[in-house]
């Protein structure tokens, strides 16, 4: 498996349970969509850590590249955390009208993010490292510990 069909499938993984808890939120479910929105916020940490710690130092030791790439996804990671923190308030409030309008905007955010790493930076690094295994089992190892 390629690191870019392996991260591919993290980023639907995340996207399938964001849209569960967009669903429940709709439905003023609230139970539902606070536990949906935990495990969806637990997942996107989760995997933009395994980029940071991981995937994108490899990258950078073996291209040189610091500036790249790299620096705009973890630049981009800093406002999707800061949008999850911003929606984790209007779910803990409750607040639908808010939550919903911040969603949004973190799924623009998400979409075009995933496709610049999909297209661009996932291709660069499966040409670049070559050992897809190895790398993908040290992200997979990350998130166990």
């Amino acid at each position: 498996m390629s690191i870019n069909e392996f991260m591919s499938h993290k980023h639907r993984e995340c996207d399938d349970v964001f849209s569960q808890a967009e669903n429940f939120v709709a439905e003023g479910k609230w139970d539902e969509a606070y536990k949906a929105w935990q495990e969806f916020h637990h997942e996107l940490d989760e995997h933009l850590t395994m980029e940071e710690t991981v995937l994108f130092p490899r990258f950078e030791e073996a291209t040189g590249m610091t500036q790249g790439p790299t620096s705009v996804m973890r630049m981009e990671h800093v406002q999707m955390r800061e949008m999850c923190d911003k929606l984790s308030s209007a779910a803990l409030a409750k607040d639908q009208d808010q939550f919903l309008g911040l969603s949004e905007t973190l799924m623009i955010l998400m979409q075009q993010h995933n496709m610049k790493e999909e297209q661009v930076l996932y291709p660069m690094t499966d040409r670049v490292l070559g050992d897809s295994g190895s790398i993908i089992q040290a992200m997979e190892n990350h998130g166990n510990q």
